[in-house]
């Protein structure tokens, strides 16, 4: 049996089973495959139905895939504008993590500098923003809500 891969839109298995009676006739070492000199450039019945069904599998596989092109040439502009919307979003909940550590940091080294009482000023007020940061990126993702925090 002869059995072949897809390439290029399906022309070239429709090709090799159209000629697959022939590889057949090859393999079991007769050039005519039992049959008389005027039949031997015609396929069997079974294998001329079993051709036709691959030429439509054929057809229907090359307007599925005419069909997936269109759509993601159509789509194609809105999926690079929600990469760039997921990769906007993922810096905007980064930024501010980094932010709300970086101004407890800052705030607890001045009360540090200012009333000598290093390096606590910069520990408390460091964790601090550590959770001022991490409560931001939840309410900015929509973990929690922002009138949650307002009640307690």
């Amino acid at each position: 049996m002869v059995r072949a891969v897809s390439v290029g839109g399906g022309a070239f298995f429709s090709e090799i089973a159209r000629r697959g009676w022939v590889s057949t006739a090859m393999a079991n070492g007769t050039h005519n495959n039992g049959r008389g000199e005027g039949e031997r450039d015609k396929p069997p019945a079974d294998e001329a139905a079993l051709s036709a069904r691959l030429d439509r599998l054929n057809h229907r596989l090359s307007d599925i895939r005419k069909d997936r092109k269109n759509q993601t040439d159509q789509s194609g502009s809105g999926a690079a504008s929600a990469n760039a919307s997921a990769m906007a979003r993922g810096f905007r909940l980064s930024s501010e993590l980094i932010a709300g550590v970086l101004v407890g940091a800052v705030i607890g080294w001045g009360i540090d500098r200012l009333l000598s009482t290093s390096p606590w000023g910069l520990i408390v007020f460091f964790l601090l923003g550590f959770t001022a940061g991490v409560i931001n990126v939840m309410r900015a993702a929509g973990v929690a809500n922002s009138d949650a925090s307002d009640r307690s």
